[in-house]
């Protein structure tokens, strides 16, 4: 569940049906289907390709191929398979798009086929809501689920005087950062290895910064300052769980924690938006930073970094506790699918039990079944990462779901320069009132 950069689709609502018919997406050979399915995500691609062996054993006459485009075209090419009836019949999809793909018919509702195969999605821990659009059908079957966790360097903790258990109970709130703050403080060191709590420090010559960016353009800020912000109880779309008409932009706590955010940068213990382009694995294995708050799904390569011990915590406690946002894959069909059963053979296959803890040990995503995913953490744990820390979230009610949205591309497209040019310090928190106001007028629109 990689950071999207979603390209915008063409205005294609009005497929023709005779367009439809005669798309073809799969091929048949000596009675064989040849299922056609997408994913942008390498790593994911590569543990699907895991579940394949066996569902093919179950279904002789169906074949599976896996595609994998980089994310920067994988939206293009859907658009334009799409457009020509060419897309595949199913493709991982993330939240963000399914008011766009199901309000434009490019997918197909799914209810039927549930019933027809007796998929219980009562079995799958979080997700399911955020798959059923607004006309209260069934899209999509999540797959999965991620969210944000604080990794650190452990030899860097150790030095400056703290353990695990410091890290894991580390408190925050807008005014003063709470022991977040002080940590991370205490964690910078410049380049004459002065600490940002000790007197002369200089904050211009950074040798370790005491945790990466937590400054993001993204309209979630999933892995940056939205675990922060969720733990004043603000959310992106208010106290509407689904659909809402306006996003909760102009909003006292998230200003202040934005306001916090780019005081970290300010002060020298974060990073300067932008100042880094490599990876949380890269400038942790360089000494860069002591600490990282990056997706849960980049658990297994930041953990085994070469010659670097990794701890993995969960994210601050705020005013209110805990709270993370949580989004979730699933996969989608395509309505000009020639074989529409054969597929969602393939689809429910994915999200079964069998499948997710066989590709789940791989822990390049967490399992939206509760059982493959204590599977992943037992696996895990016995290649000396430890994930458990994740299951706890979800049992302990941190974790909230995604919220989807009408028009989700128009909204990344128009306010995310509104946070890029705030965290390069070009406006203030006023922006969100502009923010507000526009996101309204791009959830009326049909």
């Amino acid at each position: 569940m990689k950071t999207l950069r979603i390209i915008a689709g063409l205005a294609i609502a009005g497929l023709a049906a005779a367009a439809l018919a005669a798309c073809s997406t799969g091929g048949a050979s000596g009675g064989k289907v040849t299922v056609n399915w997408w994913t942008w995500d390498d790593k994911q691609a590569a543990a699907y390709k895991l579940c394949v062996p066996g569902f093919e054993k179950e279904n002789p006459d169906i074949t599976v191929k896996v595609s994998q485009y980089n994310v920067n075209d994988y939206f293009t090419k859907l658009t334009a398979g799409f457009v020509a009836g060419t897309a595949p019949d199913a493709f991982q999809n993330s939240v963000p798009n399914l008011g766009q793909y199901a309000g434009q018919k490019q997918i197909m509702p799914l209810d039927d086929l549930i019933k027809k195969n007796n998929v219980d999605l009562k079995r799958y821990s979080v997700g399911v809501a955020s798959w059923k659009y607004t006309d209260g059908k069934q899209y999509g079957i999540p797959v999965d689920w991620a969210g944000s966790a604080i990794y650190f360097n452990e030899d860097m903790i150790k030095a400056a005087g703290y353990t695990a258990s410091d890290i894991d109970d580390m408190t925050w709130n807008p005014t003063d950062g709470g022991t977040f703050d002080k940590i991370v403080a205490h964690l910078t060191i410049d380049k004459n290895g002065v600490r940002g709590d000790q007197a002369g420090f200089d904050k211009e010559n950074i040798k370790t910064y005491g945790v990466g960016t937590l400054a993001s353009s993204d309209l979630n800020g999933q892995t940056s300052w939205n675990p922060f912000a969720s733990t004043t109880g603000w959310r992106l779309g208010g106290d509407t769980p689904a659909w809402p008409k306006k996003l909760d932009l102009d909003n006292e706590n998230l200003a202040a924690t934005l306001n916090y955010v780019q005081s970290l940068s300010a002060r020298g213990f974060m990073p300067k938006f932008g100042q880094f382009t490599v990876s949380s694995a890269e400038q942790m294995g360089a000494g860069q930073v002591a600490m990282a708050q990056d997706g849960t799904w980049n658990a297994t390569s930041i953990t085994k970094v070469p010659n670097l011990k990794v701890g993995i915590a969960p994210t601050v406690k705020g005013p209110k506790g805990r709270s993370m946002i949580s989004n979730s894959n699933a996969d989608n069909i395509f309505v000009g699918t020639k074989h529409a059963d054969e597929t969602f053979k393939w689809v429910a296959y994915k999200s079964s039990e069998a499948c997710q803890t066989v590709a789940g040990k791989t822990a390049t995503f967490l399992p939206s079944i509760a059982k493959s995913l204590q599977s992943a953490v037992d696996y895990q744990k016995t290649q000396g990462v430890d994930i458990s820390s994740f299951v706890n979230e979800l049992k302990d009610g941190t974790l909230y779901p995604a919220q989807p949205t009408a028009n989700g591309q128009e909204l990344a497209d128009t306010i995310q320069p509104m946070f890029e040019g705030f965290f390069n310090g070009e406006s203030t928190t006023s922006f969100l009132k502009t923010a507000q106001q526009k996101s309204e007028e791009i959830l009326a629109k049909k």
